[in-house]
């Protein structure tokens, strides 16, 4: 472990990006008084992003920020021990700790202090209403850190939801060059969440404070059970609250991503966050929950030949979503019509065809996916150079699209799956989660087809050729009548051009866990089972 208490020691230690080894830097800041919280946190940070990645360097900072704390607030009194800290980091596989002083931070004071503001819509409601400039304060620090350290990735913890909305949101506007990481939060055995500040409780103290997050566990509970009215869900939890004699300082239900209080005219989007705040002996202590009105569905579009297929199935599995590969339905109802010798192009012919279809996808070892047609194992033949061919023209005509929409959208009912093809987001789950376009040039997308031609053992075309008809089938896919390949508007266009498969999954990760947090939706131990 190197210990850092300089700035001019931590550039020297970080080195600009461009200097620094193969090896990425990822972030975690603390305010010191490390717990089994930080642990974990710092755990996550050492651990590699991929199955082959490097391990990570892992720089954990130690400073009690005055610029966070209120008048009458606890920084003349918060826990400091640097020794314990800089064992306990170096334990969760930390390298160096920075620790530098006020002055050193801030060497011209107040006066000289450049400040950064939160946008005022993230400060209406929750902990910053009672704690005027305290989200400035870490909004300011963490920026002249980040100024300073300039890490690849950024972990911070879930339990302070507010703060986390609150710096993915700095971190976007001002551009800064770092992924930021939220973990899931860390609890005790009796559901306390873990916080510094649980040191000042006393052994009563210490029983009284279980009963926020038993409080909120009433709230869950009833959500389960269908109740879905914000203010009869905040009244139930401040009562159970009320009932443990804790002081409650807030109940509030918002918006989990916008932190936007909920329309009562509307039928909320997305994840809704319930969180409380207590007075329990001379602690203060916050919690929330993530409540979500199904499991997540990812939509993943874009045009042939993308690599939708490869990244979607290994994104299902690292997130433990179903994979539904829709392409491969088309392509197994494509397979039917020339197998059945009907002309393709003629809707008249091909909608008989559908009537009485049984087709089934099924997820069998490593993720593979099993596409079965009127008891016909098809996973191999709906790949056949013949099938590519014709799959666009099949696609196009509206029996087709609306029997296979349908038994899409039936699938997507249960939520918990992640789908692909070039209607997905705009068509067939219009109010999925996280919506991305993927997509990579004509002459990328032709040289990954001729790869996958040859490992199949068919004859491969010239690269024009090759070019030529992904470039048609674009136009077919984008001119057709009946759902169009298109972006939808709050699609997030992600160009692969360049980037291996382990590369894209970690966007499509951070994407998802922008979106949804590690607390509503944890990643499966091992491998997931669809």
């Amino acid at each position: 472990m190197q210990l850092l208490h300089t700035c001019d020691e931590l550039r020297r230690w970080s080195r600009p990006a461009w200097q620094r080894p193969a090896r990425a830097l990822h972030f975690v800041p603390t305010m010191g008084a490390l717990h089994q919280g930080h642990r974990r946190l710092i755990e996550r940070a050492a651990a590699p992003l991929s199955p082959s990645g490097l391990p990570p360097r892992v720089l954990v900072s130690v400073f009690v920020n005055p610029l966070q704390f209120g008048p009458g607030e606890d920084f003349a009194r918060y826990p400091r021990d640097l020794g314990a800290d800089a064992a306990l980091a170096t334990e969760a596989g930390a390298i160096a700790l920075f620790a530098p002083d006020v002055q050193e931070l801030f060497p011209g004071g107040d006066p000289e202090l450049t400040r950064v503001l939160p946008p005022t819509a993230l400060l209406q409601g929750l902990c910053a209403r009672t704690r005027a400039g305290h989200f400035e304060g870490v909004a300011t620090v963490v920026a002249r850190l980040l100024a300073l350290v300039q890490p690849d990735r950024l972990f911070l913890g879930e339990k302070d939801w507010q703060q986390l909305v609150i710096l993915r949101r700095i971190v976007a506007d001002l551009a800064l060059p770092v992924r930021v990481q939220g973990c899931a939060t860390w609890r005790e055995p009796d559901g306390l969440a873990a916080s510094s500040r649980n040191r000042y409780l006393s052994g009563s103290d210490r029983m009284q404070a279980v009963g926020l997050p038993a409080a909120l566990a009433w709230g869950e509970q009833a959500w389960r059970a269908g109740e879905r009215d914000p203010a009869r869900l905040v009244q139930l939890v401040r009562s159970e609250l009320e009932r443990a004699d804790l002081a409650v300082e807030y109940v509030e239900m918002v918006e989990a991503l916008r932190l936007r209080p909920l329309d009562p005219s509307t039928s909320p989007q997305g994840p809704l966050l319930l969180a409380a705040a207590v007075r329990c002996g001379p602690s203060r202590l916050i919690d929330h929950l993530v409540l979500m009105n199904r499991p997540p569905i990812v939509a993943i579009d874009g045009p042939a030949g993308a690599g939708k297929s490869t990244v979607t199935r290994a994104l299902a599995q690292r997130l433990g979503l179903i994979y539904l590969d829709t392409g491969a339905m088309y392509r197994a109802v494509t397979w039917w019509v020339l197998r059945q010798g009907v002309n393709p192009a003629e809707a008249a012919q091909v909608a008989p065809l559908l009537e009485g279809l049984e087709l089934s996808l099924d997820t069998v070892a490593s993720g593979i996916q099993r596409v079965t047609l009127n008891g016909h194992d098809v996973s191999e033949a709906i790949r056949h150079p013949d099938v590519t061919a014709q799959v666009s023209l099949v696609a196009a005509h509206a029996c087709v699209r609306e029997a296979l929409t349908q038994q899409q959208r039936v699938l997507g009912v249960r939520g918990r799956l992640v789908a692909e093809g070039r209607d997905i987001g705009t068509a067939v789950f219009p109010d999925a989660d996280l919506k991305v376009f993927l997509t990579a040039t004509v002459a990328e997308r032709a040289r990954r087809r001729a790869q996958d031609l040859e490992q199949r053992g068919f004859a491969v075309p010239p690269q024009e050729e090759l070019e030529s008809l992904i470039a048609e089938r674009d136009r077919l896919d984008s001119t057709r009548e009946v759902a169009p390949l298109l972006q939808a508007e709050d699609a997030v266009e992600l160009i692969t051009d360049g980037l291996g498969i382990e590369e894209v999954i970690t966007v499509l990760v951070d994407l998802f866990r922008e979106r949804i947090p590690e607390e509503a939706w944890p990643e499966p131990e091992g491998d997931a089972v669809a």
